[in-house]
């Protein structure tokens, strides 16, 4: 019965069998240390309990707003008032024609999105009441 023979002297006559065996642990270890690096995070800023908060309680957003709120990881109050205006308007162009005309709204939701955080619900309610279609 013949075996298998694999030669691994290199032209040399230097053995390179073991260095390729470290080439090959050295880049394995590599790669499982950029997947944990890389991998996507799970630690959204959900200040209740980790559920998404509604955020129609914020004049001017709807179900499908928030919608799209919650697809780019807006998903409670405090996200909200810490999210710029640039990126909110940019949120609502990236959702299509439907929504271009609620690009103007965004100009208070951080500031509503603080007073809901901060459980100031009555200072909410008397400012979204002097508030027209949400600015």
């Amino acid at each position: 019965m013949k075996s298998l023979f694999i030669q691994t002297t290199a032209c040399d006559g230097s053995d390179v069998f073991f260095t390729w065996l470290l080439w090959l642990i050295a880049a394995f270890i590599l790669g499982f240390i950029l997947a944990w690096l890389l991998k996507p995070c799970k630690c959204n800023d959900t200040s209740k309990g980790g559920a998404k908060q509604d955020l129609t309680k914020i004049e001017g957003i709807g179900p499908k707003i928030q919608d799209l709120l919650y697809a780019k990881n807006i998903n409670s109050y405090s996200n909200l008032s810490n999210s710029s205006q640039d990126e909110l308007e940019s949120i609502i162009e990236d959702g299509g024609p439907a929504f271009y005309a609620h690009r103007h709204l965004a100009l208070t939701w951080p500031a509503q999105a603080k007073l809901a955080d901060q459980n100031q619900w009555e200072e909410l309610a008397k400012w979204q009441g002097l508030l027209k279609g949400g600015v």
